[in-house]
């Protein structure tokens, strides 16, 4: 047998955790939570990295250009996680913004066996990617086979790629024309990077998306005037948002969104502009759908 080669920072053990089986539920928990403030710090120096990725996404997503992830196991759960949110939450066109996870939709239920070591599925996986695209490959070990397919395919197409790793030295850097390193450590269950790393990642994502979005116009103020209303709850947020930008009250608010067919942008531009709804929609187009812009016109 040969020898096995040394730990990726992933898969070390972690000292503080040495005795985990003979702690009480309590201390359990409370090392837990020690250890996610650890993730959470592991975020911050890769912020310049971060935005730099997304003031690169944003210009070839304003000229059309995909959002692809593409992940295995905790990893891509969490980046179908994320695509999945943005359509209700930013009115985001499906295809835009993209997750391909190894082993399929199986795979975001169970392991798929095999699947993250599947060069040739990571391959096709990324067939579709165009040059103006954008592939982010996120991989807490650094050095999963599928991501490192995926981003070899899209480099060939001439796409701009970019990591996110829980490896200071993953091998798949070299891919990346961007590289987000959040330095998580080892595990409190060894290996377990559902852990630190899955939630350093889901930072990381997070902030992607969001800012993303922030950046092509989703969103004034702070308020998410690009919502679906798709149930109650959110029919109910849109005229909070929409009270909220224009200062009116529930009622009038209500009738407004009537006139504008629930859509808030809509809505915000009729009102200060004192446009019709057509008026405001032509606005928004020609402002690439940003109410700054389009009331700034």
């Amino acid at each position: 047998m040969d020898p096995l080669s040394p730990p990726l920072p992933t898969e070390a053990r972690l000292d503080a955790s040495r005795d985990l089986d003979a702690r009480s539920t309590r201390e359990v928990l409370e090392l837990l939570h020690a250890q996610d403030r650890v993730a959470v710090d592991a975020v911050a120096p890769a912020l310049g990295q971060l935005a730099a990725l997304v003031d690169l996404a944003a210009e070839r997503f304003r000229r059309g250009g995909r959002i692809h992830y593409f992940g295995a196991g905790t990893s891509g759960r969490l980046a179908v996680l994320d695509a999945a949110e943005l359509l209700p939450t930013f009115d985001l066109e499906p295809g835009r913004i993209v997750a391909h996870i190894a082993g399929g939709d199986e795979g975001i239920v169970r392991a798929v066996e095999n699947a993250e070591d599947s060069h040739a599925e990571g391959a096709e996986a990324a067939s579709d990617v165009a040059s103006g695209d954008v592939a982010i490959g996120l991989t807490a070990s650094g050095t999963t086979p599928y991501v490192r397919a995926a981003l070899e395919a899209a480099r060939a197409r001439s796409a701009a790629t970019a990591i996110v790793t829980s490896n200071p030295h993953s091998p798949l850097a070299a891919l990346a024309d961007v590289e987000i390193v959040t330095d998580t450590g080892a595990e409190v269950v060894t290996g377990s990077t559902r852990l630190k790393a899955g939630t350093a990642a889901k930072l990381v994502l997070n902030g992607f998306s969001t800012a993303l979005m922030v950046a092509v116009g989703r969103t004034w103020s702070n308020l998410m005037v690009s919502v679906v209303a798709t149930n109650r709850k959110l029919r109910e947020r849109s005229v909070r948002i929409l009270c909220e930008a224009t200062g009116s009250d529930p009622a009038p608010a209500e009738s407004l969104l009537r006139d504008a067919d629930g859509e808030v942008k809509t809505a915000i531009v009729m009102s200060f502009a004192d446009v019709p709804a057509d008026e405001a929609r032509r606005r928004l187009r020609a402002a690439g759908g940003s109410v700054r812009e389009a009331m700034r016109a």
